[in-house]
């Protein structure tokens, strides 16, 4: 689904399935690269995604490359569960592909509870201005096959959930935890679970956690947030790895 972010646009209570045949966006609000939003009404009458849910497999075989992308200015998220499944109908690394739940490329775009699971490279990207997020949860893919096979361009190792963009000079974020729960019996790490850019001003990242899941798995998240936080793994399972504010 394609839809102009015209003021007041408001996209609720509908779950998208990923087909079998890959959808390279399965929801976009916005034209492409757009700040279409008549930004000369300030965002007095916001576009709204409200209940939307993304499932990539889980109920029957599929791939999307992208479930959300927001390109328009002022949106407001509300409860955004995007879930590439990792039990269930067509699960499998090479079977229910799907790289990243959810980009928001429009500014002072508002978010309130983000849960994007399992993606297979970063799960969020950020890449406009002035945007907060209040509230995410991701889990990690559990079913890399091996490092080499999720690892960010440069040799990073893993793939961080959240991904602030380069170009990102404001973003506000409160609430986020990253879990790790790597199962196919082969150590698998993220460096971080959250990138930011260190010129973001100060303390606008506020609560972060990882959590090692489960004494079954293996691997895990050597970071919080830019190098910083320190490791979840086999040492300290069930506990949480938390970052109070930063930079």
């Amino acid at each position: 689904m394609w839809v102009a972010s015209d003021n007041g646009i408001l996209i609720s209570g509908i779950i998208f399935d990923a087909g079998p045949e890959n959808s390279p966006v399965l929801l976009q609000v916005g034209n492409q690269r757009g700040h279409d939003d008549h930004g000369h009404h300030g965002g007095s009458d916001p576009s709204g995604i409200y209940d939307v849910f993304f499932r990539i497999g889980g109920a029957e075989a599929g791939s999307a490359t992208i479930s959300l992308v927001v390109n328009g200015d002022n949106a407001i998220l509300d409860d955004i569960w995007a879930w590439r499944a990792d039990h269930g109908a067509g699960v499998g690394w090479t079977d229910n592909t799907a790289d990243t739940g959810l980009i928001v490329n429009g500014d002072n775009v508002t978010a309130y509870g983000l849960f994007i699971e399992h993606y297979q490279k970063y799960e969020v990207i950020w890449s406009g201005n002035g945007g907060t997020d209040i509230f995410l949860q991701n889990e990690m893919p559990y079913d890399p096959p091996s490092q080499a096979a999720w690892t960010e361009p440069g040799g990073i190792d893993g793939w961080a959930a959240f991904k602030a963009a380069s170009n990102v000079t404001s973003f506000s974020g409160y609430g986020m935890g990253s879990y790790s729960f790597f199962d196919q019996g082969v150590n698998i790490y993220a460096a971080n679970a959250f990138e930011v850019p260190t010129n973001l001003p100060t303390a606008s990242m506020n609560d972060l956690l990882t959590i090692f899941l489960s004494t079954s798995g293996f691997g895990g998240i050597l970071n919080v947030i830019d190098n910083t936080g320190g490791s979840s793994t086999i040492a300290n399972p069930d506990t949480p790895v938390t970052v109070v504010s930063y930079p």
